[in-house]
């Protein structure tokens, strides 16, 4: 008997089939891992299980314990043991970690909230999962890792059954991630069910028990540890055979760009950056390779102009230079930023897809403050081409898309600008396997083109497979530097962790 059993489930929106006809089953005590592009569906199924979308939107059924069950909302969901860990945070910024675990589920002692009882359960359940997080810490001066890990231990405070990941591991340093999976394996051995989402399928071979891949809203296969093959997986994901990963690296220029020379960034007393030089040349990719809180993020933000901190040292930019002041005047000279959290700081999440795209552009699209609709029309369409955003129109709400088509509007709103230099801050943060390819040619088509790009990302085969040239960060120094094809994983990830500096 089946923990969750979905039937025949169809759910349509404007301009969209979001699931056609899905049926799937999930067992207690398996870790089932849910797999397709970005826009195949399983945000959606997420979405009916968790009762986001209620059932008076869909057809089919669902049913627990072989019982139909009808979710009108989130509570009816949480009230029937299940529990979701979103890939973008749910999280209360303003309130303390222990408030964020037991929102909506406090402990109260006479009628009164019991701080005390909330401040020792929380820290028991961050315990369990391997985390010196505070409890009484207040969540916005968290990092985008740890706050992941308070999304986890919020989830794991309440009584689960089905427990569903989607896109845990993300924002989560190394450590963290095999602590994750051993916990993930230790509730699996409790009898809870897991349903697992994740892009990166070395995960998904080393966790999962059973594999349902879905393409277009409608299921296409499943298969199980005993028949893993994830070749055959991608075909099924992006219905076709995916060809070299990687793009291959063409000559750059050898005039400088972008040229750091001794800088360090001191934030609330601490160093961040120490005596760092660096230079990117046009069209060269640069890599920047660093765990969490290595000062790679930092350094973005202080060539943008959103660092607040201290610092010193000397930049210069197209052979001038150059002062960081705040993004404004750094899109103005022709330095963008496509940053790691899209939810947070890239997209305008009121706003339709065409808004988001020419919002910093307007000048180009506008005379007399009235914006010429048919051109930032045409200019609009025209990167929806370029860049294969999948969107029903220009006019769909960009909340509504799937996260790597949110990640191509950021991308194509700071291309019509016409950078000189683009910042990727982990782009591929969960992007499926076909749009991070697709990620990669425009990359190096744009660098084709006398663009300089420094790439960073939190996934080491990036870094290596898609720069000319890799800087390894350690505790805000550069220990390293590796032309293409000259260094591994492992050398790497030993010189970022301190290991082999």
């Amino acid at each position: 008997m089946a923990l969750l059993s979905i039937k025949n489930l169809t759910i349509e929106f404007p301009g969209v089939r979001a699931l056609d006809n899905v049926s799937v089953d999930f067992h207690k005590g398996e870790i089932h891992a849910l797999l397709g592009e970005n826009g195949a569906g399983k945000s959606t199924l997420i979405k009916v299980i968790a009762g986001v979308w209620p059932c008076s939107l869909y057809s089919g059924k669902m049913l627990m314990d072989d019982m139909e069950v009808k979710f009108h909302c989130v509570k009816d969901s949480s009230d029937s043991s299940i529990q979701v860990i979103y890939q973008e945070m749910s999280l209360a910024n303003n309130l303390t970690v222990a408030q964020n675990i037991f929102l909506g589920h406090e402990t109260r002692s006479h009628g009164m909230l019991d701080t005390v009882t909330m401040y020792k359960k929380s820290q028991e359940v961050l315990k369990m999962l391997g985390s010196s997080i505070r409890p009484d810490t207040i969540v916005s001066d968290l990092t985008i890792g740890e706050q992941q890990m308070v999304e986890i231990a919020k989830a794991l405070s309440r009584k689960a059954r089905l427990l569903i990941f989607d896109e845990p591991t993300a924002a989560l340093p190394e450590d963290d991630v095999e602590r994750l999976f051993t916990l993930i394996r230790s509730l699996k051995e409790k009898g809870i069910g897991i349903i697992y989402i994740s892009h990166k399928l070395n995960e998904i071979r080393e966790l999962a028990d059973k594999v349902t891949v879905l393409r277009n809203g409608c299921y296409i296969s499943q298969y199980t540890r005993d028949n893993f093959d994830m070749n055959v997986i991608v075909r099924d994901m992006i219905g076709r055979n995916l060809d070299k990963v990687f793009p291959e690296q063409k000559p750059f220029s050898d005039r400088v760009l972008l040229k750091i020379d001794n800088i360090s960034l001191v934030s609330n007393h601490k160093k961040i950056i120490n005596s760092l030089s660096l230079e990117c040349r046009k069209g060269e990719v640069l890599g920047i390779a660093g765990l969490l809180g290595s000062g790679r993020t930092a350094l973005f933000s202080l060539i943008y102009g959103v660092f607040r901190g201290e610092f010193n040292g000397k930049i210069s930019f197209d052979d001038k230079e150059y002062i960081p002041e705040n993004p404004a005047k750094a899109i103005e000279k022709g330095i963008v930023l496509v940053t790691e959290d899209r939810k947070k700081y890239g997209l305008v999440t009121t706003g339709n897809v065409k808004e988001n795209m020419i919002i910093s552009s307007l000048e180009q699209f506008t005379h007399n403050g009235v914006i010429n609709e048919p051109q930032s029309l045409r200019e609009c369409r025209r990167y929806v081409d370029r860049l294969r955003i999948k969107t029903p129109s220009l006019s769909f709400p960009v909340n509504n898309l799937s996260g790597g088509n949110q990640q191509k509007v950021i991308l194509s709103r700071f291309l019509m600008v016409k950078p000189k230099l683009i910042l990727l801050d982990d782009p591929t943060r969960g992007v499926d396997v076909g749009a991070k390819q697709e990620i990669y040619a425009l990359i190096h088509q744009l660098a084709s083109e006398g663009i300089g790009i420094i790439f960073v990302s939190s996934e080491l085969p990036e870094v290596i497979g898609v720069s000319h040239r890799i800087l390894v960060i350690q505790d805000g120094k550069i220990k390293g530097e590796f032309n293409h094809g000259t260094t591994s994983e492992e050398e790497v990830l030993g010189i970022a962790a301190g290991v082999n500096a």
